[in-house]
């Protein structure tokens, strides 16, 4: 049999799938189309680049699902949790990366490998031989998403993500801004100061509203919806679903004391996190955009802090697309119309850096199994892998199905805890403490695929 494993793009899971299939012995070859063919979103043609926010979220292991989700790779030998934490940046909980040198190191070890290749070029059919796992992300090229509406007799569907602007570190104006995580989060001095605050009060804050409804956004084209995902609206649309829903949202004001006047609490605050190692570069938390450029500028300038902003990047919107997946992929994430192929990343229907990357980890997993003979039985549904896996393939209503963040609401419930907020503590350390056991389970289970 032949034991070449075929994947197409070289992002988040396309690359973890490369790096744990190689390890298992199989030979890989890693077909991404850039740099020959451009996205709007990407900037290079390394692997594994980061285009939109640099973190890669909570890394509580106990009390969080996304966290859970780190360690749960990090014990099946992920390329992408070790190299995240090779590049770690303060962040308080979260584990925030610096973006550049993390893609170098991904790019560096996978072709670093001798039974690995990376073809540039763009695969715009569904091949009907060899083994193949497609994980071309949310900007699957138009050329490939009509060969997999083709084949799957469904339509794609489609969400609008949108991009954060940055910030010069050197154009904040700090003699309003101050450091701090919220709650004081963290372990170290760093950590507890992880985020800038830019405050707001209530006149600041309605002005900030006005400008921001009335702001020039991108026109959709025709044809297209604005059919947005949730966990990554603009903030322009958060604005329109209510005034206050940005101070319950992004800039909520919980958990910081303004430094410069600790007496008076903010009506808001806006957030900024470092975006490299050296600390030159700030994003705006949560500040997904739509508006023009020229909009862009003129808002973000009303906030306390920013007045004097230089951006390094401003936001900006692109289309992204996702399969019908509980209609089209079997639980093994191969394509019922055509087994010989796997689907993997944020096409199949995940949100996020790291859900994407486990989903490479996992479609990679079972490919190998396949290719060397063993059975591997299903990733526990106990766990986070699993819980997000049986989402995307059978366990959301596909008429309604839209991305999805890992979150304990996939999770089977743990018998005898009680529900709501007072038992959430004790509901979440149970949750995971019962996924952690059976993931080791699982990954011993395999004696051919290396954790």
């Amino acid at each position: 049999m032949d034991k070449t494993l075929h994947i197409v793009g070289g992002g988040m899971a396309g690359s973890e799938a490369a790096w744990q299939a190689a390890n298992a012995g199989l030979d890989v070859v890693i077909h991404e189309m850039r740099p020959t063919v451009e996205t709007f979103a990407h900037q290079t043609g390394k692997l594994a680049e980061m285009v939109c926010s640099n973190s890669f979220r909570s890394d509580d292991d106990e009390q969080n699902a996304v966290g859970l989700l780190h360690w749960e790779m990090r014990a099946a030998g992920s390329i992408i949790m070790a190299t995240a934490d090779k590049h770690r940046l303060p962040a308080g909980g979260a584990l925030a990366v610096d973006r550049e040198p993390f893609s170098q190191t991904v790019t560096d070890t996978l072709r670093a490998l001798p039974n690995v290749t990376v073809v540039d070029e763009e695969v715009t059919t569904l091949p009907t031989e060899g083994h193949w796992l497609f994980a071309t992300g949310p900007l699957t090229s138009p050329a490939l998403g009509q060969a997999i509406q083709e084949i799957s007799g469904a339509d794609r569907l489609a969400f609008f993500d949108a991009i954060a602007p940055i910030v010069y570190a050197e154009s904040i104006d700090m003699d309003v801004v101050w450091a701090q995580s919220r709650y004081d989060k963290g372990e170290t001095e760093a950590e507890q100061k992880a985020y800038l605050n830019c405050p707001m009060t209530k006149d600041q804050y309605e002005a900030f509203i006005d400008a921001l409804l009335a702001a020039d956004k991108t026109e959709f084209h025709e044809g297209e919806t604005a059919g947005y995902f949730d966990g990554c609206l603009p903030i322009e649309v958060m604005a329109e679903r209510g005034r206050e829903t940005l101070r319950f949202g992004p800039m909520k004001p919980i958990g910081l004391t303004n430094a410069h006047d600790p007496e008076n609490k903010p009506y808001a605050v806006v957030q900024l996190r470092r975006d490299n190692a050296l600390g030159t570069l700030f994003n705006i938390v949560g500040f997904q955009t739509k508006m023009k450029y020229g909009a862009q500028t003129e808002v973000f300038k009303m906030i306390p802090g920013l007045e004097n902003a230089s951006f390094a990047r401003l936001g900006g919107i692109h289309r992204n697309t996702f399969m019908n997946s509980p209609t089209l992929l079997d639980h093994e994430m191969r394509l019922r119309q055509r087994p010989n192929i796997r689907f993997a990343g944020q096409v199949t229907g995940v949100e996020g850096y790291v859900e994407s990357a486990a989903m490479g980890l996992l479609a990679a997993r079972f490919a190998i199994a396949e290719l060397t003979g063993e059975t591997l039985p299903p990733a526990p549904q106990t766990t986070a892998m699993g819980a997000l896996v049986t989402h995307i393939t059978g366990g959301a209503e596909a008429k309604t199905f839209q991305p999805m963040n890992v979150n304990f609401g996939l999770f089977p419930p743990v018998e005898g805890l009680k529900g709501g907020r007072r038992g959430r503590k004790d509901r979440y350390q149970a949750y995971t403490d019962r996924a952690k056991e059976d993931w080791r389970n699982w990954l011993a289970a395999s004696s051919v695929v290396p954790a």
